[in-house]
Formats: C-alpha cells, sequence, structure tokens
C-alpha cells in the first residue's frame, strides 16, 4: 500500500500540555528556535520572528522574506489585542492603463509569475516592526535572527511535506532568466525528504537585515536586486516604492460569538469573511445537528459563501476605498444573510465570486510565560511565489498582485500604491467578560483560511474538542484551492475521513461535490496551529496552555 496516497492520520497526537510558554509551527525545528528564544528572556513577539526566519529557510515553498506577514498580539498585563499589517502595495508605476496596453485585462490577466504580480515584499519590515513594537526589549533583532542565519549556513534536513511542496514548485526556479532560482535548489534539483539543504546567500540577507535594520533591506544591495528581478520579468517596481513601504498597525476586527471574543485582521485581509460567517452561524443549532453530519457541513458550507460572497464585493485596501466593516459585522445583517439559508438545498444564486486560487503559507503560534501571545502568518502567496529569485539574496519574490482584479470600478482593482485583496489572516479568541485570552490560532490556506478558522473553533467551542483533535478532523472547502485557473463557489471539496452518507446527502441538496480528497492533496484544506490557555474547553482558571499542530503539516507544538 502506497501510504502516500491517502496521507493517514494513522498515530495519535495527544494534546501538547506546558506551563512556562509554547511554540506551535509547521516545522519541528522551527518550532524549536522559537522555544529557545523565550528560554533566553524574549517574549511571544520575539520568538515569534525567530520562528517566522527560520521558517523562510525551511519552507521557502511556503513563506520567506519575499512575501508579507500579519500579526495579532496580546498584551497580558492589557488584556487588548493589536493588530499588524505586513503587507505591500503595488508599485507606483502600475496602473490599469499600463496593463490595458500591455493587453491584460481581467479576462487575460497577466501570469501568475510576471513581475507585476510582484508587491512590495512586506515581511522584512513586519519583521522588524514587531520585535520594535512588541518584543521585550531584551533582545534585539540579530538576536531572534542568528538561529536562521545558522540553520541556512549549516544546512537542515528537508522534510516530507515539505519535499513534495519544493518539488512541485521547482519549475518556477527553472524559468528561462531566473538565473540564481538554482539558489534554492539542490544540483539543480528540488531537494528530497531527508536532504541537508544549506542556503548561504539568505543568510547574508538575514544579516544585512540584523545590521542595518529596515534599511539593509528596503535600500542598498537587496533593493536593487529586488528592482532588478522585477524589471527582467516585465515589472514596474522602483527603488522609491521599496524605500517608501510602510508597516501599518491596526485595531483588529472582532465579533462575540457565544461570549467569545473572535478576533481577525481587518481588511485588506479576508478575516472579516470568518466573523460574518460566524455571526450567521451564532443562532444555529449546530450541537445538535451532529459533527459533521450532513446538515452540519451544509450549514457551514451556505454560510462562508454567503460571507464569501460579500467579502469579494467589498473587501480592498481601506486606505484606498470605503469598505463597509460595520455594516459587514452587524448583527442585524447576518440575521437577514441567515434566512437565505435552507435546510433542503444550496443557494447558488447569491454564491458566485471571484475565482479562488490556492496558496502555500505558514502559520505559526507563540504564548510566553508572562502570558503575551502573537498569532503570526507569513507567506509568499503561491508557493514560491513567482518563483523569481534576486540575485545573491536567497529568496523568491511573493506574486500577491495576482489576487488584484482588473475589472474596473471593481474596490479591489490594481492601482498604483494599492494593497490588494489578501488571504493571510492570523486569529484570536478572548473572553467576552474578563478579557483573557482564550486562544492564539490560525489556517493557512489562501482562501481556505477563514474557513478553517471558523471549523477548528467550532469543533472547540460546539464540540468541547481540545486543540489537537479540532485540528485532527477532517474538513470541507469551498472552492479549487490549489487550482489557479478556475475555481467557485459552488465547489466543495471534502477531505477524506467524511463519511460516503454524508458526501451523497450534500449532493443530493445540490452541492458540488468532490469527495475523498486525500495525500499530499490534504494542503488543500490548510495547516493550521492552536495554543489555548487553561482547562479545556476555553476555562482559563489555571496557568497550562494546551495546544495542537496539523497533522497536514510536518510540525508540532512544543511547551516547556
Amino acid at each position: 500500500m502506497d501510504r502516500d496516497a491517502e496521507l493517514p492520520f494513522l498515530s495519535h497526537r495527544s494534546v501538547l500540555v506546558c506551563k512556562s510558554g509554547c511554540v506551535a509551527s509547521s516545522q519541528q525545528l522551527a518550532t524549536n528556535i522559537g522555544i529557545d528564544i523565550l528560554k533566553k528572556g524574549g517574549n511571544a513577539a520575539d520568538a515569534a520572528i525567530a520562528v517566522a526566519a527560520a521558517l523562510n529557510v525551511t519552507e521557502p515553498t511556503s513563506t520567506g522574506i519575499g512575501g508579507d506577514a500579519f500579526c495579532l498580539y496580546f498584551d497580558n498585563e492589557t488584556k487588548k489585542v493589536h493588530g499588524m499589517n505586513g503587507s505591500g502595495r503595488a508599485p507606483g508605476k502600475l496602473t490599469l492603463e499600463l496593463l490595458n496596453k500591455e493587453g491584460f485585462t481581467e479576462k487575460n490577466k497577466f501570469p501568475a509569475n510576471h513581475g507585476h504580480t510582484v508587491t512590495v515584499p512586506g515581511a522584512a519590515a513586519a519583521w522588524c516592526d514587531t520585535v520594535d513594537k512588541f518584543g521585550s526589549g531584551k533582545l534585539t533583532l540579530a538576536d531572534t535572527l542568528e538561529p536562521a542565519i545558522k540553520l541556512a549556513e549549516d544546512g537542515f534536513p528537508v522534510q516530507k511535506i515539505t519535499a513534495h511542496a519544493w518539488k512541485q514548485g521547482s519549475h518556477l526556479l527553472l524559468e528561462p532568466g531566473n538565473t540564481d532560482g538554482q539558489d534554492l535548489l539542490l544540483n539543480g534539483k528540488a531537494p528530497g525528504h531527508g536532504d541537508i539543504m544549506k542556503n548561504p546567500k539568505l543568510a547574508t540577507t538575514f544579516r544585512e537585515l540584523a545590521a542595518n535594520g529596515k534599511k539593509g533591506f528596503y535600500e542598498g544591495r537587496i533593493a536593487q536586486a529586488i528592482c532588478d528581478a522585477v524589471s527582467k520579468f516585465g515589472g514596474v517596481m522602483s527603488l522609491d516604492d521599496l524605500k517608501n513601504h510602510v508597516t501599518t498597525f491596526e485595531d483588529p476586527i472582532k465579533t462575540s460569538y457565544k461570549g467569545h471574543n473572535v478576533w481577525e485582521i481587518p481588511p485588506n485581509g479576508q478575516g472579516i469573511t470568518a466573523l460574518m460567517a460566524l455571526n450567521i452561524l451564532e443562532e444555529f443549532n449546530l450541537k445538535e445537528m451532529g459533527h459533521n453530519s450532513a446538515q452540519y457541513l451544509h450549514t457551514l458550507i451556505e454560510a462562508l459563501r454567503l460571507s464569501f460572497a460579500d467579502t469579494f464585493k467589498h473587501c480592498a485596501d481601506p486606505s484606498k476605498v470605503h469598505v463597509p466593516v460595520d455594516k459587514m459585522l452587524c448583527k442585524n445583517y447576518a440575521a437577514e444573510r441567515r434566512r437565505l439559508i435552507s435546510k433542503e438545498r444550496a443557494i447558488p444564486e447569491v454564491c458566485h465570486g471571484e475565482s479562488l486560487s490556492g496558496s502555500d503559507t505558514v502559520y505559526f503560534s507563540v504564548v510566553d510565560r508572562r502570558g503575551n501571545a502573537c498569532s503570526f502568518i507569513n507567506s509568499n502567496y503561491m508557493g514560491f511565489g513567482t518563483g523569481i529569485v534576486p540575485s545573491n539574496c536567497g529568496f523568491t519574490l511573493q506574486n500577491r498582485g495576482y489576487n488584484f482584479t482588473l475589472e474596473p470600478g471593481h474596490p479591489n482593482v490594481i492601482a498604483p500604491n494599492k494593497r490588494p485583496y489578501h488571504t493571510i489572516i492570523p486569529a484570536m479568541v478572548t473572553s467576552g467578560e474578563t478579557g483573557e485570552l482564550l486562544a492564539s490560532y490560525g489556517v493557512m490556506g489562501g482562501f481556505m483560511q477563514p474557513q478553517g478558522h471558523v471549523q477548528v473553533l467550532l469543533n472547540m467551542l460546539e464540540f468541547g474538542m481540545d486543540p489537537q483533535m479540532a485540528l485532527d478532523m477532517p474538513r470541507f472547502c469551498i472552492g479549487h484551492g490549489h487550482t489557479v485557473k478556475s475555481g467557485s463557489l459552488e465547489h466543495v471539496a471534502l477531505e477524506y475521513g467524511i463519511p460516503d452518507n454524508v458526501v451523497k446527502q450534500l449532493q443530493d441538496m445540490g452541492h458540488g461535490v468532490t469527495p475523498h480528497v486525500a495525500g499530499f492533496s490534504r494542503s488543500l484544506f490548510g495547516r493550521g496551529q492552536i495554543i489555548a490557555r487553561g482547562k479545556w474547553p476555553f476555562k482559563p482558571d489555571n496557568d497550562c496552555y494546551w495546544a495542537g499542530s496539523d497533522p497536514r503539516a510536518d510540525g508540532m507544538a512544543i511547551g516547556y
């Protein structure tokens, strides 16, 4: 039997319980590095950046300094949740008129690895700003980057799922003209499972960032290399675009679900999709329906379809267009949407949205002994992103600009210095009564992310599952998550483990279903991490953390 064909979850993994601090990520070396930073006196923010850098080394197939990052930070002293938007903007010369002159329209979009898809990489600034604003002050940025630098210089063994993703995306590194793509290959090929991979040029990039801060990335050698690489592939990014980039710190958005405050990053992120769906679902008796029953899945699918339809219509860069967040999160509006859900049929007439495309990202969570938490996400967008590697830099550039629309008048239409609709979203849960942290969590994976946020949260809140069990359960995904050229809100993929009778009932309800998605294709359903506080479920009356790590990834949760 080829066990990779199903990638079955045969072994039991207990929920981790620990006292002093915890890190949960998709790669065990990165998780260990985060724990080491906590033990050296760093706080959750310090450790998060060490993990982010380590994941750039070990999972360049998903993340890196050439991409974007967001975080939510919980300050246990003030009980306040802070938001950081580390997404980049389109080049100042990139106009719809320019694209139209080059023959690009909404029906004839530029390729996903074109230079026009490269927005300013926001991760480097986000890493620096996270340490500056939320860090302990006991460790420098250089301290947090040093473990990843050593990992890149000394080499690391490539893990199973990452090796598969590396092979799947390696063609981008071999594109004509992408001469530095070889830096992320081993003897001209993707490294295999267990191969030792080094990336000394990425280590040099990290050293420049550590020594010079944001200027070390957004000005000078690295900035010039980025502009040259983008230009070679048809883009128009300038040195001023990079020099002028800024991270923004924003108030997170939230909703209350049965006494629990659920927090997300505001638009241009799609976290509002998850909150809208939770508002719709709050009045249903989901527990009575039964976990992953046909009626339960149908109800969640319809709520998320409705929420996506609204998000696609409105979500964009709020500094450029008005996004009606208050209306979208209004409980009365949710009640109107709730009435559209039938028990007997799907509702395709309200489900049409934009094409859904796939993504690879890393999400991870950190909590420290002082009760602070950092919910962090970092991404290239589609795997290696564009796959374009700036000369002597050791990282690929994201293709986040592919998520703009080229439809004139749409809120998310491409425009100079504009942030695109963004898929990556971290999440948190706090007590509606006390403000105490209940969970720092997330599920990565393109448009799967709000769907994953809703599913794993309800696994815990409605069905009393601990964090590990909540992540282990099979999921659904609306849309063809890893098919770039097609996909709609009509289609539903069901993961291996959802029974045949449930599949049949959903088909009878009118859902277009692909059942039993297994093997490495499980990546469609995202990879999550959860750290919760207190006795289970959500009773913060002791000092323990409860943590889980997604079996769809190579990682683990570690505490001390």
